[in-house]
């Protein structure tokens, strides 16, 4: 009989804003954020939970945030100490797991299903991870601990910030039935509008469909959110992967002819794009290529890309103007992103670059 599964998620609570109150302890109970300044047209990537009481969250234009909340201080990003703590909290998932997956620089999933510590309890580890990074980074984490992944992550979010919160195998089916669909990995707010014209707000609702009615309804989507509305996740912890691509993109609140999608629009998804890159393990050198989604009012969509000559503003902008200079149809979704070289170019770069 196959061993039962034991996923924790760990989630460090508002990472680079907690690693600047702590360095700055003036700032304590203060709303804070980490971005761009409003006077540069930047964007936030996170702010602390005195900020989010103003409605303040990431991603958010640094001008609009700073008129919610006219005490907002927001500090610049300083990515070399974000990473130089992200791995000394690292070092720590690894004295108790080698199954370890990092998502980011503030999240990782690990597999502590056959650890003999604690007595085998993936709880008392998670306790005991969460004292560990207190004890050395002197800020808060949140941990979710399930049979896999896709539960373990849902529950991290439970008892936010410094908690954790268990679903223990026998829990599942209770837990999942009146879990809201926007909780699920992947369900947006035009997937989750769709799902409420059919009077699906919660995964009980999924279930009272079957998995042909599901598909004739979202396509093999329909596959995917059968699955997850039983709280099935069969993938494994993956300590190794390449990431591919990256991408960021916005569906506007009302459809553009192309001449009229504004500089701020194209400005704000590529500095959401460049602080993703920055929060990543990817370097700018590390891009092989330029892409771009545009998804048109009539829901049908297209893609674009050329070869990185440079990652810039101006290099989208003009991927973008070739692909709709004569389109007469509306967009109403538009996405940048990026390719990443795989191991094999990057090698041969190497090489030519030592004259090998």
């Amino acid at each position: 009989m196959q061993q039962q599964r034991k996923i924790i998620h760990i989630d460090m609570d508002c990472f680079y804003a907690a690693i600047e109150v702590r360095d700055k302890p003036e700032l304590r109970g203060r709303p804070v954020a980490v971005g761009g300044q409003p006077n540069s047209r930047g964007v936030l990537c996170t702010c602390n939970y005195e900020a989010r009481k103003y409605g303040i969250h990431s991603a958010m234009p640094s001008a609009r945030a700073a008129r919610q909340c006219p005490e907002l201080i927001i500090l610049p990003v300083n990515f070399d100490k974000y990473r130089q703590a992200s791995r000394a909290i690292h070092k720590i998932f690894h004295k108790y797991t080698e199954l370890v997956e990092p998502l980011s620089l503030d999240e990782a999933y690990l597999d502590v299903s056959h650890s003999p510590l604690y007595s085998g309890s993936a709880t008392l580890i998670a306790q005991q991870i969460r004292r560990d990074i207190f004890k050395s980074q002197k800020i808060t984490a949140s941990a979710g601990i399930a049979p896999n992944k896709m539960l373990a992550k849902i529950a991290s979010d439970w008892q936010k910030p410094n908690g954790q919160y268990v679903i223990t195998p026998d829990k599942v089916s209770e837990f999942i039935v009146d879990l809201p669909v926007k909780k699920l990995s992947g369900v947006g707010k035009v997937t989750a509008e769709k799902l409420h014209k059919h009077n699906i707000s919660t995964c009980g609702d999924i279930q009272k469909y079957s998995l042909t009615e599901l598909m004739a309804l979202f396509g093999r989507w329909g596959e995917h959110l059968h699955k997850m509305a039983q709280g099935i996740d069969d993938r494994d912890v993956v300590t190794e992967w390449e990431r591919k691509s990256l991408s960021v993109e916005s569906t506007f609140p009302q459809d553009y002819l192309s001449n009229d999608i504004s500089e701020t629009i194209l400005n704000d998804l590529f500095d959401e794009l460049k602080t993703r890159l920055e929060k990543s393990d990817k370097q700018a050198a590390d891009i092989k290529t330029l892409f771009i989604k545009i998804k048109f009012s009539d829901f049908s969509s297209t893609t674009s890309q050329t070869p990185i000559q440079q990652f810039s503003i101006s290099a989208f902008k003009a991927l973008l103007h070739t692909k709709i200079q004569n389109e007469q149809r509306p967009v109403r979704l538009l996405g940048f992103g990026v390719y990443f070289k795989n191991d094999e170019i990057k090698q041969i770069e190497r090489q030519l670059t030592l004259g090998f």
